[in-house]
């Protein structure tokens, strides 16, 4: 009786002490990337394994430089700011096909979150994406429906929050067909992948 209660005991003790195979996000090896602006830089830090379709489309257009001179194009500062789809004369840059949407994956839009534009088409998302202000829940997976089904996180700012904030407050205006376009451009110069501390 006392060595089966050694081995119960044994075995909690492992359950405690012993970590659940982490993800990469726990572990702090997930790819990051540096976004400059002509309001300064922030550092994303991307997750790959809750959104794989999400993470490796962003990056094909990392590398392929695909975001340096486009703009935040729409900026709401008790919302989000987004960008990655547009040059400062306001014209749509041609992109690939859509992919799917990872909404349902468990992370949640809040603050300093980073998640795909997309249209009222749940699949629709492309390049653009949008960096939460506040924590915007709303826009979090609840159901399959259109409605419902939300805008899929795939990262978060890690450093430089304060560019953001720099961003949020700039003035917008009405520019043609689109509203909330900052008044000054706010130029993405580039997005380059760096090292994580891992890999340092």
């Amino acid at each position: 009786m006392r060595h089966i209660n050694l081995l119960c005991l044994l075995a909690l003790s492992l359950f405690i002490i012993v970590p659940a195979a982490g993800s990469a996000e726990e572990e702090g090896n997930n790819p990051m990337v540096e976004v400059q602006t002509n309001l300064g830089s922030l550092t994303i830090e991307l997750y790959p394994d809750k959104a794989p379709i999400s993470v490796k489309n962003f990056l094909q257009y990392v590398n392929k430089k695909f975001y340096d001179g486009t703009i935040f194009h729409r900026v709401m500062p008790n919302f989000m700011i987004q960008g990655g789809g547009f040059t400062p004369d306001m014209m749509k840059k041609a992109t690939g096909a859509p992919i799917k949407n990872e909404a349902d994956n468990g992370l949640s839009n809040v603050k300093g979150t980073v998640a795909m534009a997309r249209t009222s088409d749940i699949n629709s998302a492309t390049c653009q994406f949008f960096i939460n202000v506040k924590d915007n829940t709303g826009l979090d997976y609840r159901g399959d429906s259109p409605a419902e089904y939300g805008y899929a996180v795939f990262g978060k700012v890690v450093e430089g929050m304060d560019t953001v904030e720099k961003i949020k407050n700039v003035k917008t205006t009405t520019k043609g067909a689109y509203q909330n376009v900052p008044v000054k451009p706010v130029i993405i110069k580039s997005i380059r992948r760096i090292a994580s501390s891992e890999e340092e």
